[in-house]
């Protein structure tokens, strides 16, 4: 009997442990119908779709949106935002520009398997970072779109289309015992900015140098001891616009693909270039320009730390913070190490939440070229707002002043040391040794 019991139970347990093997098995095969798709083949999926839509489509991915009709070209895969809704049902969010440089991003919904994704249904979601819809999950847990009325930028420093407003650049002299000279970059008009001196008050004697390379207007002074403690007072008169992509007018010069003294180009810049664009090495020069800036972002912290502020782009390279210099000459120096043209400009940021008072100091940016079109960067600005980010990767907003352009300026008479690194603040020497005066920025916003 207990034998007889024996096998009874060991013929159960082995039942049971086949069903339970089954059982495994069938679950095992219901996982492989249901396998997620990984993140790395949902881009590869899109990117392939859209790749294939635009050699079809005149060199463009065309977008028919309520509305109008779109001609865009890639600028970044959003892998943060890449994600699975379920069997073979995919989401991807992408950043396209049109031909004016406007950068939309656009919602996907894909079906299918990888290698064999089909896009269901496309729509744009933002214009150069401002939503035109955002989701909300409902009663039912599914997500359904809620429009966006308004969608404002203000309260995080932009301000759109246009600004105009009186700048004040004052400086006061500091005690001179010997002769001294001075330097202090002169705004000039332009595309986006149009500027008109109203006030110039100036001690000594004085005129205007041209900069050469990149046509930068300077005032130039020579001081005496009886100067001492003189305030120079400039005010400007300014109308800006908001800067997008824009046409370049002239061939692209060699200078913006060379190396300055603090920004060198090659060697270990080129590795971190190549490795921030690894699997972007064939796609165009504005994908990888997102990726420099992305990298940057990603990096750097903005910290007033050390030897912060000279535009170092070796300091950046090592230290991963600074300010808004370095975060540009690392750009750069990234940039025209894999042949993307790219410049420094810099001038002030005018604060957006109020009409008047002071600003903190100078603020640079950066431009690229590609596709074309001169390409507005502020990276520093996007890494400290992520939720611009989006909007200053080829905009620049209308609430600043641009003093001058480029790097290693070169004038006649210049100053003992050399090549002017960048010019927002005076440079000034007394008796051929560095000297600084007291400098502040102010402004009055004009309004109805």
């Amino acid at each position: 009997m207990r034998y007889q019991l024996t096998i009874l139970i060991g013929t159960l347990l082995l039942a049971a442990s086949c069903q339970s093997g089954r059982e495994a098995k069938e679950e095992s095969k219901e996982e492989e119908k249901v396998k997620k798709v990984s993140i790395a083949e949902i881009e590869t999926g899109i990117k392939a779709y859209i790749e294939s839509e635009t050699a079809t489509g005149d060199g463009y991915f065309q977008v028919n949106d309520e509305r109008g009709n779109f001609r865009l070209k890639l600028v970044r895969v959003h892998t943060e935002y890449l994600s699975n809704l379920g069997p073979n049902k995919h989401f991807a969010c992408v950043d396209l520009a049109d031909e004016k440089g406007d950068v939309y991003d656009v919602d996907f919904f894909m079906e299918g398997e990888p290698g064999n994704m089909k896009v269901t249904e496309t729509s744009l979601h933002k214009l150069n970072g401002k939503p035109f819809y955002t989701w909300k999950q409902v009663v039912d847990k599914t997500w359904r779109r809620v429009p966006v009325e308004t969608a404002s930028t203000d309260l995080l420093g932009v301000v759109e289309g246009q600004d105009e407003f009186d700048f004040h650049y004052y400086s006061k002299l500091p005690k001179i015992d010997g002769s001294a000279k001075m330097w202090i970059p002169i705004a000039k008009s332009d595309s986006f900015q149009n500027v008109e001196v109203t006030r110039m008050n100036l001690p000594g004697k004085h005129q205007m140098l041209k900069e050469q390379d990149f046509d930068n207007t300077i005032l130039y002074l020579e001081l005496g001891p009886e100067d001492s403690g003189k305030e120079i007072d400039i005010t400007y008169q300014v109308a800006r616009k908001e800067k997008g992509p824009y046409d370049a007018m002239n061939p692209v010069d060699k200078k913006y693909l060379e190396p300055n003294l603090l920004m060198p180009i090659g060697g270990r810049f080129e590795e971190i270039a190549k490795e921030a664009i690894k699997g972007k090495e064939n796609d165009n020069k504005l994908v990888q320009a997102r990726a420099l800036y992305d990298y940057i972002i990603d990096n750097m912290r903005y910290m007033k730390f050390g030897k912060y502020g000279r535009g170092d782009s070796n300091y950046a390279c090592d230290s991963k913070t600074g300010n808004c210099t370095e975060f540009h000459s690392f750009f750069i120096s990234l940039a025209r190490s894999i042949d993307i043209p790219a410049r420094f400009s810099i001038g002030a940021s005018i604060p957006s939440d109020r009409n008047e008072g002071g600003i903190d100091g100078y603020h640079c940016w950066a431009e690229f070229y590609a596709e074309g079109k001169w390409w507005p960067v502020d990276i520093s600005e996007g890494n400290k707002y992520t939720a611009l980010a989006t909007y200053y990767f080829g905009r620049h907003p209308a609430n600043r002043i641009e003093f001058s352009q480029g790097r290693d300026l070169k004038v006649s008479p210049g100053p003992t040391g050399g090549p002017i690194n960048f010019m927002a603040y005076p440079i000034m020497e007394i008796n051929g040794e560095p000297a600084f005066p007291e400098t502040i920025f102010s402004f009055n916003r004009k309004t109805e």
